[in-house]
């Protein structure tokens, strides 16, 4: 049997192969810039706040977005005891309710959010506040993000995001503060917690974590040598052959108990300065 096609002419048939590797070139460069754009976030446009509302609940790459309530955004700054010295991060921005009311304390403050409507609508709201200078958002992905210039974390991610998160946080400078709304860490236990109850339904907790510097292993203490097994911020181990007891890191702060007396110091580095209650100061170098 014949094709049928054999009885086309050789120009014909050029054509109609032409037509075909063009189809099939468009069709595979618009297949590689729909994964290229599946990847990148999207430049926010200028007129992509105007009459723009988020739906709480709606999709976004890590999370659904709900907004935390003003009341627990108040408490998240309270217990991180924030300064107008202190430069803010909040991973997850939403409609940038965090980020201009830290602003509004005199805080520099930045949110980080991959939607580009919901970054539109924050520049919106920052402007409405007077807030443009001090409080900026930015299209990106949190995981990606640089987040070492942050003395103050805010969040309110799912737990498994922050677990992916935590040991970029942990690589953060000694005393940054974390703040999570309601979302835990793992096995890492923050350091306080308090619930409102004014103005919130749900979502109302609120986690604090200050980043322990790390002490973990020998130190020289005079005579004596102070050894030292770190889990986070809790402490165990012994200074000489005594026990320590009631032992943890506060960001670069440091306080046990050995034989009785209360020791408290300052990690810088490779040394510790510090007293020891009724017995006067105390130093430790790492050996």
């Amino acid at each position: 049997m014949q094709r049928a096609h054999s009885s086309l002419s050789p120009a014909r048939r050029w054509t109609i192969m032409a037509s075909a590797l063009a189809l099939a070139l468009s069709l595979s460069i618009l297949a590689e810039a729909r994964a290229a754009g599946a990847g990148t976030p999207a430049a926010p446009q200028a007129a992509a706040a105007e009459g723009y509302v988020p739906d709480v609940g709606q999709d976004g790459k890590d999370v659904i977005w709900v907004p935390t309530p003003q009341t627990l955004v108040d408490k998240m700054l309270d217990m991180a005891q924030v300064t107008p010295q202190d430069r803010l991060m909040d991973l997850g921005s939403g409609d940038g309710r965090t980020v201009i009311t830290a602003a509004q304390r005199g805080l520099t403050a930045k949110g980080i959010e991959y939607n580009p409507d919901l970054v539109a609508l924050s520049r919106s709201n920052a402007a409405k506040a007077g807030m443009s200078r001090r409080a900026t958002f930015e299209v990106a992905d949190l995981f990606e993000t640089d987040l070492s210039q942050a003395d103050v974390i805010t969040m309110f991610l799912l737990s498994t995001i922050n677990e992916k998160l935590r040991p970029k946080l942990l690589e953060l400078p000694p005393g940054t503060r974390i703040v999570s709304n309601t979302f835990r860490m793992g096995d890492w236990e923050p350091d306080a917690s308090e619930t409102v109850t004014e103005a919130c339904q749900t979502y109302c907790n609120a986690l604090l974590w200050v980043v322990p510097a790390k002490v973990d292993g020998r130190w020289q203490v005079g005579g004596r040598t102070l050894q030292l097994e770190q889990q986070y911020q809790m402490l165990s181990g012994k200074l000489g052959s005594s026990e320590i007891s009631d032992a943890r890191m506060d960001g670069r702060t440091i306080s046990f108990t050995a034989d009785g007396v209360r020791y408290t110091g300052e990690v810088n580095g490779t040394t510790i300065q510090g007293s020891a209650a009724g017995k006067g100061e105390w130093s430790a170098r790492r050996i």
